[in-house]
């Protein structure tokens, strides 16, 4: 599980042949990162006069902050988990037409299984957007550069997740239920990337 390794160990991780950690658990972590570096920004700004009137608004954003940051990890978690009854599914015999029927069936299901955790990262980084953008406009002026950086990891793990979504989308034989997936996936991305976009452009305006 990624919130096991040092640092170190999980670069080597994601370097060698293992198939997890992989990019589902890379974007969830970008995620964790984002909101964390947000969190530093709320961190430096508590206690500051000048910001006393918006003390309140923070706090409540840094328990969202934390709500978040303990999702992105477990969503990573689940992101491993996940792995195994697909590689499973790819293994599974097909050599007469009473296997490839099963095969299919436990295909599919594992595959809608391994799409639902990508696209909670992306809906996860899409609502800590959404706070990190209040942070962006209410912290410290010395601090919000790092609320910029935040932004652009939350983004990461929005659109790193989405190669997860739409390569397992693309295996699977049910349409209507791709459609849904799709949509669901894009709706995350247009909504995620406008928040970042307006994030980023708030912190350049306030540098």
């Amino acid at each position: 599980m990624i919130r096991d390794y040092d640092i170190e160990g999980l670069l080597e991780a994601l370097s060698s042949k293992d198939p997890v950690p992989g990019g589902g658990g890379a974007s969830a972590l970008a995620g964790a990162l984002g909101v964390s570096l947000g969190a530093m920004v709320i961190s430096l700004t508590l206690g500051k006069k000048r910001y006393a009137d918006v003390e309140e608004d923070l706090k409540k954003d840094m328990d969202d902050f934390d709500m978040f940051r303990e999702m992105f990890l477990r969503l990573s978690e689940k992101d491993e988990d996940a792995f195994l009854p697909l590689s499973k599914a790819y293994a599974l015999p097909k050599d007469t037409e009473e296997q490839k029927k099963l095969r299919d069936a436990v295909m599919e299901q594992a595959l809608f299984d391994a799409t639902l955790v990508p696209l909670s990262i992306m809906e996860t980084a899409e609502g800590a957007l959404q706070v990190l953008k209040d942070v962006a406009k209410k912290g410290s002026r010395i601090a919000v550069s790092d609320a910029g950086v935040g932004a652009a990891y939350l983004r990461t793990a929005l659109t790193g997740a989405r190669y997860n979504v739409l390569i397992n989308v693309k295996s699977m034989k049910n349409e209507e239920r791709k459609e849904q997936l799709k949509k669901r996936c894009e709706r995350a991305v247009s909504h995620g990337t406008r928040l970042a976009d307006e994030t980023e452009q708030i912190v350049a305006e306030r540098i």
